[in-house]
C-alpha cells in the first residue's frame, strides 16, 4: 500500500518538461520512477475527458479557448509545449513543441496499470464528470478491488461535493481532499472526522504547513500529502516534520530526499 514516502509527480515531471504531456509523464514515470502520475481532468463540449490544468487553453496552447466550449477534435489540433520552451530556454527541446493534449484514455493506453492521482478540476461546470471518470477507469481495469485496496487509483479534488459524488458512485474509492491555505485550520475536528469517513488523505498547500497541522491531521487519521513541494530544503524540512509523501514537479529530487535514489529501487 502506498502510504509512506509517496512521490506524486505533479502534472508529470513538470519542472523539466511541459506539464500534462507525454514528455512530462514519460520522464516522471519511466525515468524518475515516481509513485504516481498526477493529472487534472476537464471535459470537452462533446463529453470527452482531457488532461489539462486550466479551464482555458490560453496559457499552454498560446491561443484563446475554453475547454468546455471546444470539441475533442479542436483540442487535438493544439500543441502545448512552445510556451515551456519560451519560459525555460535552458530546458528547451524541439520535441516539446510537438506535444499535444492527451485524453484520459490516451494516458491509460500509454501507461497501463501505473498508479494515478486524478484531480477533478472545476467539477461544478462539468455535470457527470465523476461518473464518466469512474466508468473510464473501470473500462481500463483500473478499479479492481486490489487496486483500490492498495490505493493505486486515487481521485482528488478541492471540491468536497465532487468527492462525495465519487463516494456515492464507488463507495470504496480512495479519495484525497485538497485544501487551500487556511481551510483545514478553520475546520473543526468533528468536521474533519466526518470527511475522514470517506477520504483517506488530505493535501494542504505547503504555505499552510507546519508540525502542528501535520500532527493534527495524523491524529484524526488522515495521511498527509502537501502540494507543491519543489525546493530541496522544504522537502527535507517537511519530511522531518512527518509528511507521508508530497506532490512535486521534481520527482527525482523528492525521491532523493526520501532516500529512494538507490540501486535496489532503480534496478
Amino acid at each position: 500500500m502506498l502510504d509512506k514516502n509517496v512521490v506524486i509527480a505533479h502534472r508529470g515531471a513538470s519542472g523539466y518538461a511541459p506539464e500534462h504531456t507525454f514528455a512530462s509523464y514519460d520522464k516522471s514515470h519511466f525515468d524518475m520512477h515516481a509513485d504516481y502520475i498526477e493529472l487534472d481532468v476537464h471535459m470537452t463540449l462533446d463529453g470527452e475527458i482531457i488532461v489539462m490544468h486550466d479551464e482555458s487553453i490560453e496559457r499552454t496552447a498560446l491561443t484563446p479557448g475554453i475547454i468546455k466550449e471546444m470539441t475533442l477534435q479542436e483540442i487535438k489540433q493544439l500543441t502545448i509545449g512552445k510556451w515551456f520552451n519560451e519560459k525555460y530556454p535552458e530546458l528547451k527541446s524541439s520535441y516539446y513543441e510537438e506535444q499535444v493534449v492527451p485524453t484520459l484514455k490516451d494516458i491509460f493506453e500509454r501507461y497501463g496499470d501505473a498508479n494515478y492521482y486524478i484531480e477533478t478540476k472545476s467539477p461544478d461546470i462539468y455535470p457527470g464528470m465523476e461518473k464518466l471518470l469512474i466508468d473510464t477507469l473501470n473500462a481500463f481495469g483500473l478499479v479492481s478491488e486490489a487496486r483500490l485496496q492498495n490505493r493505486h487509483s486515487v481521485i482528488q479534488s478541492f471540491s468536497v461535493e465532487s468527492l462525495i459524488k465519487v463516494n456515492q458512485i464507488k463507495p470504496n474509492f480512495p479519495l484525497l481532499m485538497l485544501a487551500k491555505k487556511g481551510v483545514l485550520r478553520n475546520m473543526s475536528d468533528d468536521e474533519l472526522r466526518k470527511i475522514h469517513e470517506f477520504v483517506y488523505a488530505v493535501g494542504p498547500s505547503i504555505a499552510d504547513l507546519d508540525e502542528a497541522l501535520i500532527e493534527r491531521m495524523h491524529n484524526i487519521g488522515f495521511l498527509l500529502f502537501p502540494y507543491t513541494l519543489n525546493k530541496e530544503e522544504d522537502m527535507e524540512r517537511f519530511i522531518n516534520a512527518g509528511i507521508d509523501g508530497a506532490f512535486t514537479n521534481y520527482p527525482d529530487l523528492l525521491r532523493k530526499q526520501f532516500r529512494l535514489d538507490n540501486g535496489e529501487v532503480f534496478e
